[in-house]
């Protein structure tokens, strides 16, 4: 099991710093030029604003479960207690998510979308944890935890500052996002979870893909749609409902064999 962190490690380290090498890729021109641009009710482009709620109905939603996993003696959701604490960073993300896009979305530019990267790129991170924790090694798991999430904040404030820079870079933030999501897909295809409904983490990581095809097809569902709806509209409802698939995870599992 060590070797197999170890590898792990070696690896990512690898592509991180390939990614800190590699010509820069930019933030796109025409990112914050999005489809549906609708004010109602005195808020500016209120679909892609107001459909931000519904990660803060998913974050919210997780971080009771947790809290009443915790007063609950005879609960079976965890092993061991210290296995939430990835959750507990997960779900707060998630809900940050919320308030960082409404932020974003509210002015469309460099300068809000930092708040809007960030807690997206750490819930994605506390899932690699929990990945680790659950899959591979519980004291590894926990571990990588906090270092994961400076890695995190610093993908974010790096591509933030090179935008300040005038040379914009956003290879350590895709690596800290795409790069983590196969990890945690890997590492699921390879080892086997301690708890049932392991396999459902695959429906999660299909939704948000999904979310993401929604996302480059903004303009065009918006216009397949005679202007209903957009597709960055529909990948923020998506996204939201893949986080609140965790939840459900949670909620339906109990743990199979000991660590």
């Amino acid at each position: 099991m060590n070797r197999h962190i170890w590898i792990l490690t070696g690896i990512s380290i690898l592509i991180i710093v390939a990614a800190l090498l590699l010509p820069p890729f930019a933030q796109p021109a025409g990112y914050h030029h999005f489809a549906d641009q609708r004010d109602f009710l005195g808020i500016p482009n209120f679909n892609d604003v107001a459909s931000n709620l519904a990660f803060l109905f998913s974050g919210t939603a997780g971080l009771i479960f947790l809290w009443r996993v915790h007063q609950d003696p005879a609960q079976t959701t965890f092993q061991d207690r210290r296995e939430s604490l990835p959750y507990w960073v997960l779900f707060s993300a998630i809900a940050s998510v919320a308030f960082g896009s409404i932020y974003y979305h509210w002015t469309p530019d460099i300068d809000h979308l930092l708040w809007d990267r960030l807690p997206i790129v750490i819930a994605i991170t506390a899932l690699l944890s929990a990945t680790l924790v659950e899959r591979i090694s519980r004291d590894a798991g926990l571990w990588a935890l906090p270092l994961l999430v400076v890695l995190a904040v610093l993908s974010v404030l790096y591509w933030y500052w090179t935008e300040q820079q005038g040379a914009g870079n956003l290879n350590f933030y895709i690596v800290m996002q795409f790069y983590s999501i196969l990890l945690i897909v890997w590492i699921s295809l390879r080892f086997p979870s301690r708890y049932t409904h392991g396999n459902s983490i695959y429906q999660i990581i299909a939704l948000y893909a999904a979310a993401k095809v929604f996302e480059m097809l903004d303009a065009q569902i918006f216009a397949w749609t005679n202007g209903w709806i957009s597709g960055h509209t529909i990948k923020h409802l998506i996204a939201a409902f893949a986080a609140y698939g965790i939840v459900r995870i949670l909620r339906e599992r109990k743990f199979v064999r000991y660590q």
